[in-house]
């Protein structure tokens, strides 16, 4: 009778875990529970979340944390990757791992071709229909919208207000590559007056940076300001090759030293944010970080545009995307979609995306009135104007920003090879993986 028990409980045990074993997805999410399909009450879920903006990291697991509380049936693993990472690469690494995340991050249309087969598309979202118009344009194929945007951002020169003021420098004269030569001379005589250790902090060490951003504003007028005209796009010219050399030589040659071992975090938070330098190439993505070092330097930070081709145009656009992972079960892939709606459409999400997040929203019916940071601010300003260019570096093609042009701008601040091998080396590798 003893051994008849036993074996009793071993079979229920066994079928209990098999039932279990049966739940699992490709992805890393998970749903238990009796429910149907759809995320039901009393049915459990949980989402592998995986992103890349280590700036808003602590804020957004406040916010997860809020959405866990009002939906005490998800649970939301969040694992955040970027800063001095490249995101992409991790992302590769992880899914390889078949550790594969039900949300994760793309870029536009590059991103999606790369990993189309396991995004699923957002239909019947309330994040979808809030997207301003343009924002979904780098992730919809033939009608189908595979992603919602984080926020609207931008990028340029981030100055200290009080510097330039004291150095007698108007931040709106600033519309030429000459103009701020001018003054980035005189900030250089002036830098023992000033407390400055140098006029820029270029962060050689983070490849995003210039290659990424820097190539962008020069490469966008040949592309038209269009992400997709690059994407699509068989070869580049580099037609202002001349003008994107002598803006790296300006920062690196006026730049605190060494330049190649020089990261995000000495930029921003050791240097600018402690009033040593007196600009730096960033994007209001940096705000959070300034304003935790130092909240006095945070308020008196402006934002100029590159001056690229005489244009004082801000380059503005969608910095990611979040997609659903369509190896996930259906549960779990709904779940993820209400959870994106809620940040962005939710009385409490927006809150967190304004206030919290400090993000310039990609939605309708935000009170922008709020955006709170100056820098954003700023952003906000140039977009409502229209002074704004297009962020073609997310249609490169893959491995060209940071492990090509960015690692043949490394050797050439090293003196390895000239700036004419820096634009055939690239130009050869976008032929080629195009």
């Amino acid at each position: 009778m003893k051994r008849s028990k036993w074996s009793y409980a071993f079979l229920l045990a066994l079928l209990l875990m098999l039932g279990a074993c049966g739940n699992s997805g490709d992805a890393g999410g998970s749903v238990s529970g009796d429910g149907e399909e759809g995320s039901g009450d009393g049915e459990s879920v949980t989402i592998d979340l995986y992103q890349f903006k280590v700036e808003f990291k602590e804020q957004f697991e406040s916010l997860v944390a809020q959405y866990e509380e009002e939906n005490p049936n998800v649970t939301i693993n969040v694992e955040t990757v970027g800063g001095g990472n490249d995101y992409g690469a991790t992302l590769k690494s992880k899914i390889a791992s078949g550790n594969e995340p039900d949300i994760f991050n793309i870029g536009g249309p590059q991103d999606y071709e790369d990993h189309k087969d396991r995004i699923a598309p957002i239909e019947d979202s309330a994040a979808v229909d809030a997207a301003l118009e343009g924002t979904l344009d780098a992730v919809t194929v033939d009608d189908q919208v595979y992603g919602v945007p984080y926020n609207l951002e931008g990028y340029g020169l981030i100055y200290n207000k009080g510097i330039f003021e004291e150095a007698g420098i108007n931040p709106d004269d600033l519309t030429t590559m000459e103009d701020l030569q001018a003054a980035v001379d005189t900030l250089d005589g002036m830098k023992e007056e000033l407390g400055l250790d140098a006029v820029f902090a270029f962060p050689g060490k983070e490849r995003w940076v210039y290659g990424n951003h820097s190539s962008s504003s020069f490469l966008a007028p040949e592309f038209n300001d269009s992400v997709i005209e690059a994407f699509e796009s068989d070869t580049v010219e580099f037609e202002l090759s001349e003008e994107l050399k002598n803006y790296i030589d300006m920062q690196v040659n006026y730049s605190e030293q060494p330049v190649l071992s020089l990261d995000y975090s000495q930029q921003v938070e050791a240097l600018y944010s402690m009033e040593k330098v007196a600009m730096i190439q960033q994007g209001n993505w940096a705000y959070p970080s300034i304003e935790q070092i130092a909240p006095e330097v945070a308020e008196n930070s402006g934002i100029i545009p590159i001056p690229v081709a005489g244009e004082a145009e801000m380059p503005v656009g969608v910095p990611q995307y979040w997609v659903v992972n369509s190896g996930a079960e259906d549960n779990v892939q709904q779940a993820s979609v209400d959870f994106l709606d809620w940040m962005y459409t939710s009385d409490a999400g927006k809150e967190a995306v304004l206030n919290d997040f400090n993000f310039i929203p990609a939605y309708e019916d935000y009170d922008t009135s709020q955006i709170s940071d100056p820098l954003s601010q700023e952003i906000y300003e140039y977009s409502e104007a229209g002074n704004t260019s297009g962020w073609v570096f997310l249609g490169y093609p893959t491995g060209f920003s940071e492990e090509t042009f960015g690692d043949n701008v490394q050797q050439y601040i090293s003196g390895d090879i000239t700036w004419e091998e820096v634009v055939e080396n690239s130009q050869a590798y976008w032929e080629e993986n195009r």
